[in-house]
């Protein structure tokens, strides 16, 4: 039996397997992890409020625009904590809301595509080193979910008028915006939707919504009265800097293309030393260079090829942008509008900000970015389907030999460090232990 009869009869085996492969590897990634002012941010606000019941209305400060507003970031790091007091129980509730929001996601691709042409995307997203390098307790770690909440509702908002699911998306955008300045990406997209008549909002929901997000921020302005220094900080930048220098949006506009692609962040690709690999210098400088080679090549290689899918894509919905008729689409058809709208985003995003964005301000459209591929999958599963199972089984065991070696040997990850010894250092250094009566 061939290899693309195989994939289909097994489908929920290699579906499961791919999840639970990509938890475990999620668990390889957080046990390495490398602790930053950006893990130490979180995690000193969610022992505070576990050991100290300090619960901080603000989340982690951000280049320029100060401290991301909002008290999420300290209980979804705290609320573990009081229930098992361990580095790894914020830890674990991260890599499952990670995981939720593939099964977010994969609810709604099940009504657009074919079993196999899902399997792909749990490759793509679960098994992606874009995905799965972002395995540590830092606020864009949890965009994913978000992102996978947004998508999820407005789909079903495509198909009915709802007061939950106009809830849940505008919930989705509040909650990202108290994670991380990325949020206004969401929100073009739902603008863009409801413009385009592509959603049917049930105006109920969505004030629900925002009263639900403005009494969330509540102790937040209250904070910000008291303490004009999260805020931010004087800058020669201003809104609107982006548009003007150009160069923020086209770096911004490359990295929709990267995420569908195999050229994975710098960090993972240059900063892997290979000490591990023998005591002698020159092998493991001449192994790092060959590492470097391989993955600018077959990264460059396929940044190409999802150029070519983005603008094969575009043609097919280009027409409709043009249209003042009411849009009747297919389902697959409706995922390439909402990815248009992701893009859409990024370039007001980058034409707003006063920052020139790296990968992780905008990560949270990473499995957006995935669309369009998926779209190019259907048609080659219907017309090639032995190549697509092909390229999928070399693609899946590419990313496990990159995630191996950037879980042990990168930037944020090193084989030589200990997740749970760091914090408990931290934690001393810091002088945090439980409460008296806690630990009676």
């Amino acid at each position: 039996m061939s290899l693309h009869h195989n994939i289909e009869k097994h489908f929920t085996k290699l579906f499961w397997l791919i999840l639970v492969c990509s938890g475990l590897l999620s668990l390889n990634y957080a046990a390495n992890q490398i602790l930053t002012g950006d893990q130490t941010q979180m995690l000193l606000k969610g022992y505070l409020g576990a050991y100290q019941g300090n619960w901080l209305s603000y989340g982690n400060a951000a280049s320029v625009v100060g401290n991301v507003p909002g008290s999420l970031s300290t209980y979804i790091v705290g609320l573990p904590l009081l229930l098992w007091d361990s580095p790894w129980a914020p830890m674990l509730l991260l890599i499952a809301f990670r995981l939720i929001s593939f099964l977010l996601f994969d609810s709604v691709l099940k009504q657009c595509f074919s079993p196999t042409v899902r399997l792909c995307f749990a490759i793509l997203y679960l098994l992606n080193p874009w995905f799965l390098y972002d395995s540590l307790i830092y606020n864009p770690a949890y965009l994913c979910l978000f992102a996978a909440m947004h998508c999820w509702s407005a789909f079903k908002l495509s198909q009915q008028r709802s007061w939950f699911y106009s809830f849940i998306n505008v919930l989705a955008i509040g909650l990202a915006m108290q994670l991380h300045y990325s949020w206004p990406i969401l929100a073009v997209i739902s603008l863009y939707l409801f413009y385009r008549k592509q959603v049917q909002v049930n105006w109920w929901g969505v004030t629900l919504g925002v009263i639900v997000i403005a009494a969330s921020l509540v102790p937040y302005i209250i904070e910000l009265q008291a303490n004009p220094a999260i805020q931010g900080q004087q800058s020669d930048r201003y809104i609107g800097w982006g548009g003007i220098h150009v160069y923020p949006v086209l770096k911004s506009a490359l990295y929709w293309l990267r995420y569908s692609s195999m050229l994975f962040s710098n960090r993972i690709i240059t900063d892997a030393e290979f000490l591990w690999l023998s005591n002698t210098d020159w092998l493991n400088t001449a192994v790092s260079y060959l590492w470097q080679a391989l993955l600018y090549l077959l990264g460059g290689l396929s940044l190409i090829v999802t150029w070519g899918i983005n603008r094969r894509v575009w043609r097919k919905i280009k027409p409709h942008w043009r249209s003042n008729q009411a849009l009747h689409l297919k389902p697959a058809d409706w995922l390439l509008h909402y990815a248009f709208a992701a893009l859409l985003g990024i370039v007001v995003s980058a034409i707003l900000s006063p920052i020139i964005f790296s990968y992780w301000h905008l990560i949270i459209t990473f499995g957006f970015a995935l669309f369009p591929v998926l779209y190019q999958a259907e048609r080659w599963q219907r017309q090639k389907p032995a190549r697509l199972a092909n390229i999928m089984l070399w693609v899946g065991g590419y990313f496990l030999m990159v995630n191996l070696v950037a879980s042990h040997d990168s930037n944020k990850y090193s084989y030589q460090q200990s997740y749970q010894q760091q914090v408990a250092e931290y934690l001393k250094q810091q002088q945090l232990r439980p409460s008296q009566h806690k630990a009676d």
